[in-house]
């Protein structure tokens, strides 16, 4: 997530010259072959106009269709918090008995092992995410290696018996807080709280579990390929027939006007092409690029709110950003 008040221009711009480019030496060859053969294949301007109106509808479908998936996972980080800090505070108040110190910290670390543990499968890779992740100049530097951090991010919040556990498991979340609801009855039936307490407990397991449930809903279900497909095709159409209708416009006009004509189409295209790459850059949040809801730093903020309850030692700070940019 970019975090600063406004893409600097530029750096818009270097993120999306590609169809600039490309879009400015189409343009300018077909002006090129036209003034040297004198031959012009021009279309009038008033049905690519309307084609153009129809992909930008288009476009704005499926940017706003986007755009809610993005805002959508946010919510779903946003209720993990408030029922993480919840949690929190139920185990420092319900659970009361000897060495309830060691048991408020083996709680509160397991459930950051949760998070951690679902942080890190959403960041895995689906065919329909982009390849790219972050390398590009203006981009962060801090993409985790989900792959291999995973053990040693969550084996310092759990023991090496529970480890061993969810090494093998197709779903290590899901087993953690399996664990933790586990442990929670072990603890009621040594009697650290009552029934009542035990069922409040349980509703926040469940929540959790509805929420990592919502979470995997966005990432291993794709935005429909078909909308995302017609999208980039429709735009290709268009911006290929841009020239074509610019020649019309500017063929009569003196010569160095002429050569205005390749400049705005490039600009037409990129900026058909721009808005689409918005979209296409939006539709998964959780995919470890540029525009992804900052989940890294989310858990981080709830690890800090989390172990400050207990007084823990060696808490981290919040998660830097790095060229304007939060993980």
């Amino acid at each position: 997530m970019y975090i600063n008040r406004n893409y600097g221009l530029w750096m818009t711009f270097n993120w999306s010259k590609k169809p600039f480019i490309v879009g400015f030496i189409y343009s300018f060859g077909i002006s090129l072959i036209s003034y040297l053969t004198n031959f012009y294949v021009t279309i009038p301007w008033q049905p690519i106009s309307l084609i153009g109106i129809a992909v930008a509808f288009y476009l704005g479908f499926k940017n706003n269709s986007s755009y809610d998936r993005t805002w959508e996972a946010r919510k779903i980080w946003g209720s993990i918090v408030n029922n993480s800090r919840t949690f929190g505070a139920a185990v420092v108040a319900f659970v009361q008995g000897d060495d309830v110190d060691v048991i408020h910290k083996e709680l509160i670390y397991r459930h950051i092992a949760w998070m951690t543990s679902l942080r890190h499968q959403l960041r895995l890779s689906r065919p329909w995410e982009h390849g790219d992740r972050l390398n590009a100049k203006y981009a962060p530097t801090v993409c985790e290696d989900y792959m291999v951090q995973l053990e040693d991010d969550i084996a310092q919040f759990m023991t090496n018996e529970e480890m061993k556990f969810i090494e093998h498991k197709t779903n290590g979340a899901t087993q953690i807080l399996k664990i933790q609801s586990l442990r929670l009855q072990e603890l009621r039936d040594q009697g650290y709280f009552e029934d009542f307490r035990h069922m409040e407990f349980h509703t926040l397991i469940t929540s959790f579990y509805a929420d990592q449930g919502k979470c995997e809903r966005i990432k291993n279900f794709p935005f429909p390929r078909q909308y995302a497909s017609t999208a980039i095709w429709l735009t290709f159409v268009f911006c290929a027939f841009v020239p074509f209708g610019l020649l019309e416009i500017f063929k009569s006009m003196e010569s160095w006007m002429f050569w205005i004509g390749p400049f705005l189409s490039a600009l037409i295209i990129w900026i058909f092409f721009l808005m689409e790459k918005i979209g296409d850059y939006s539709e998964n949040p959780f995919e470890g690029t540029y525009n992804d809801v900052p989940i890294t730093s989310i858990a981080r903020a709830i690890e800090i709110d989390l172990r400050e309850m207990i007084d823990d030692d060696n808490i981290p700070g919040p998660t830097p950003s790095e060229n304007g940019f939060l993980m």
